[in-house]
């Protein structure tokens, strides 16, 4: 796919993420991404797999869930209405075709019961999920938290990013290989400071392991043109937090599960803002394969 289709896209993502709320019309977007409607719904299909309507549809139901776990005071009339649904029976009606359930059995049942990673079916037909070994119940997870990480409530700083957007749990090795060797010759890899993070715009408990969308990230300390699939983003400042792990790369998802339950016994809210990681160390360079890692969680 030509770099500057993957651009354009891009530029169609944010301003979608930013406009959940409002109707989001063809044409509009194509104007957004320079493109006709008709090739803009080609393209855009080509790159993600799901048509325009396909995409703004999912976004908008896994925005409520993401609502539904982490916002339990926030109606399910209120939901239908901040994310661009007519009634609550067509929300509902949409919802349950995702995730099999109402938005008010979805919310009183366990989240991490429908956690959308490594579904697999087993021998008797009854769906399991990767995650069963580890998740038994909440005391495990928070006693995985205890001997595993540092949890900070930090102030963030702000981080000017140039990334590459990657589309599926697959290929994200691939996508920092690019990013990479576009950084290296412009010296960026130099910075003492450098920050190399994963910006995550879905989360893998809501959405399909082959739809989630991140940004592969490297930090800026100026100003630097971009080209092509490279573009350039912000991670505002902010209160976050923060997990220091020092684990394989198999344990991710785990600690992701017991940071987020650290948050929710704790009193903490998310905010409206997306989970990054920060990487001091390349795994593939340790000895037993350890990734020291900040897990970042915004908070309000």
């Amino acid at each position: 796919m030509k770099e500057d289709y993957i651009k354009r896209i891009n530029n169609i993502f944010l301003f979608i993420d930013e406009h959940l709320d409002q109707e989001l019309n063809l044409e509009t977007l194509a104007a957004i991404g320079f493109y006709s409607p008709f090739h803009l719904h080609r393209i855009f299909k080509a790159i993600t797999s799901e048509t325009l309507n396909e995409y703004i549809t999912r976004k908008r139901i896994e925005k409520t869930a993401a609502v539904l776990l982490h916002q339990r005071e926030v109606s399910i009339s209120e939901l239908s209405l901040q994310h661009g649904f007519n009634s609550n029976s067509s929300f509902t009606r949409t919802f349950k075709k995702f995730y099999g359930l109402s938005p008010t059995e979805f919310r009183k049942n366990n989240p991490y019961k429908f956690s959308k990673i490594g579904k697999t079916e087993s021998k008797n037909g009854q769906e399991t999920g990767l995650l069963a070994a580890y998740i038994c119940n909440i005391n495990n997870h928070i006693n995985w938290i205890k001997m595993k990480a540092k949890i900070e409530i930090k102030e963030m700083p702000k981080l000017d990013l140039a990334y590459i957007t990657q589309i599926g749990h697959n290929g994200m090795e691939n996508s920092y290989a690019k990013l990479i060797k576009w950084a290296t010759p412009k010296g960026l890899l130099e910075n003492k400071n450098l920050k190399v993070v994963t910006i995550y715009h879905d989360s893998f408990k809501i959405t399909e392991p082959d739809k989630v969308r991140m940004s592969a990230c490297i930090s800026l300390e100026e100003k630097v043109e971009v080209s092509g699939e490279i573009g350039l983003t912000t991670l505002e400042k902010g209160k976050c937090i923060v997990g220091r792990f020092e684990i394989g790369i198999s344990e991710f998802e785990k600690s992701w599960t017991g940071l987020f339950i650290w948050m929710s016994e704790n009193g903490y809210k998310k905010a409206d803002r997306n989970p990054y990681e920060i990487y001091y160390n390349n795994f593939n360079e340790h000895p037993e394969k350890i990734s020291i890692v900040d897990f970042c969680i915004p908070i309000e």
